[in-house]
């Protein structure tokens, strides 16, 4: 059995987070066990639970971690040769490109079928995400580049979208996944936001397709 390493527990719940983030992405969450992940940074399972109180939380704390180090929203904020419309295809295309975000986020969906982890992952992307809509939508608004009366009510419906194209909570196949992309992309314009342009859609199907497959496995 390893011996415990002297360390700060902020150490150790990076080290058990690095682990945790090659190991999901590279062998898979359900693959990956916790003994895994503790003999890669020399400790022993206590130490574990000293930091976090599951493996779920672990893949809730990494998801979350992962999008503030790249959060999109940050890095088209002070593009000022874009208008708000064009920023937010940009962090679209951003978010979409992240290949190991991407990845990560697909070996989550798994724990998405517990209803409180599902309950907290919306808690949360609503609180982190709905202001940051508001804010680029509002921004839109007064540049002339979003036409739209629904600024807030968009701003809560946009984090949101996720979830309900998400097989392992709403039951779907490749092609009903799609019908109802298909749908979003229409309302959103409708609503005065169209926000997918070529690239992005195809990139988006990319990605659900892989979703629905990995649902399948």
């Amino acid at each position: 059995m390893a011996r415990p390493v002297k360390k700060p527990i902020e150490q150790w719940e990076k080290e058990i987070l690095d682990a945790a983030q090659k190991f999901f992405i590279t062998k898979g969450f359900e693959e990956t066990s916790i003994s895994d992940i503790m003999e890669a940074v020399g400790g022993a399972k206590g130490m574990f639970y000293r930091c976090f109180k599951s493996k779920e939380e672990v893949m809730n704390t990494l998801s979350k971690r992962m999008f503030l180090e790249k959060n999109p929203f940050e890095l088209v904020k002070k593009r000022t040769d874009l208008n708000s419309l064009q920023k937010i295809r940009e962090l679209l295309l951003i978010d979409r490109s992240d290949k190991e975000r991407n990845e990560l986020n697909m070996q989550a969906i798994s724990i998405l079928k517990d209803p409180k982890i599902l309950a907290a992952a919306i808690e949360a992307n609503t609180k982190t995400l709905t202001p940051l809509w508001f804010e680029l939508l509002e921004e839109g608004r007064k540049d002339g580049s979003i036409q739209t009366e629904y600024a807030k009510e968009l701003s809560e419906l946009l984090p949101l979208i996720n979830f309900w194209l998400m097989p392992s909570i709403y039951p779907a196949t490749t092609e009903e996944i799609l019908h109802k992309y298909q749908f979003i992309v229409e309302v959103l314009s409708k609503m005065g936001l169209p926000i997918w342009d070529n690239k992005s859609e195809f990139m988006s199907e990319k990605i659900l397709s892989e979703i629905s497959s990995k649902r399948r496995e």
